[in-house]
């Protein structure tokens, strides 16, 4: 099946589809399993795969998509939008090109449908080491990063530019800078996490909001607390209500919202149930409820980095992403 897809403002951009596969993952997942599972997602149905540097996931990915077009699981490449990330090590003004053309290379694509600044965080140019060192964090230079972003966009290597993590208050600083404002911010967002403030700015300035972690997302800080969208009751008792599973009223609630979503799932009975989102939809009680759940973030910029150390060039207040 193919899901609904939604217009993004940029000129050569092709419509994005409402769902989305994604890749990320806390730890190292061999590049034969993402490959399959993205395989899997394409013949499920999915047309929107997401990916980053960070990810290490670009190469199977890239892989999986030319298999998919000589299997006619897909006509062509044209068929797939792809989304792939800046690292916080390549905002640099110099550096977007460069690390477009090796996302590129990695992907063996011609261009992306969309490339995003994964984080409103800039770090000394070197290696991907995870965590961070906090010394590395350096001031980000938004308008100069901006500008060789719609330089990838002109060359038509990026047919979309956005951001992801960015607050209302990154968003501005890209928006007074911008000739082509960001098409997309890609940003946590799910019922226990509903960004009401940040998705009001966007809809007023015709940036499109896609949420990561739509089910509450993995444990990159090894914290080992629970997830809270799986185990909610108010999703619970919803989903039995409605003969549907706590992801699909997750997912289903997100849709309602005019967002679009990507998600994380090598289970090929769950890349099926995830998108089993359309001809059905929630109630107005439904809805009253999911809007009354206490709210709590995930996902931190502190998450980015080593708990060790000093931040010595900037505050983590300026690359704070927890917005009300």
């Amino acid at each position: 099946m193919t899901a609904a897809e939604v217009a993004l403002r940029s000129g050569s951009a092709r419509p994005m589809p409402a769902v989305g596969m994604g890749t990320a993952s806390p730890t190292p997942v061999p590049q034969e399993d993402t490959k399959g599972a993205v395989l899997a997602a394409i013949e499920a149905g999915y047309r929107h795969l997401d990916t980053a540097l960070m990810y290490g996931t670009e190469r199977p990915l890239g892989e999986a998509v030319a298999e998919a077009a000589r299997r006619g699981l897909v006509a062509s490449r044209e068929e797939l939008f792809v989304t792939s990330k800046l690292w916080c090590t390549q905002c640099h003004p110099d550096l977007v090109l460069p690390a477009l053309r090796q996302t590129l290379q990695n992907l063996q694509m011609e261009y992306v449908d969309l490339y995003l600044i994964h984080w409103p965080v800039c770090m000394k140019p070197g290696p991907i080491t995870w965590p961070a060192r906090r010394e590395d964090a350096v001031p980000f230079d938004f308008e100069g990063v901006w500008r060789a972003m719609e330089e990838c966009h002109r060359l038509g290597l990026a047919r979309a530019i956005g951001v992801s993590n960015f607050t209302t208050k990154h968003l501005d600083r890209v928006l007074a800078a911008a000739t082509i404002p960001p098409a997309v911010n890609q940003v946590e967002l799910n019922p226990v996490w509903q960004q009401r403030t940040l998705r009001e700015y966007c809809a007023e300035r015709g940036i499109h909001v896609a949420a990561y972690s739509p089910l509450g997302g993995q444990d990159w800080s090894g914290s080992g607390e629970g997830n809270a969208v799986l185990e909610s009751e108010v999703l619970a008792e919803i989903a039995k209500a409605r003969g549907k599973t706590v992801a699909q009223v997750s997912l289903r609630w997100i849709h309602e919202q005019g967002v679009t979503w990507i998600v994380k799932s090598y289970n090929k009975e769950r890349l099926k149930q995830n998108i089993d989102i359309f001809g059905w939809e929630l109630t107005d009680e439904d809805r009253l409820k999911i809007s009354q759940i206490p709210q709590k973030k995930c996902v931190t910029a502190a998450a980015l980095f080593s708990p060790e150390g000093e931040f010595t060039s900037v505050d983590l207040s300026d690359m704070d992403i927890v917005e009300e």
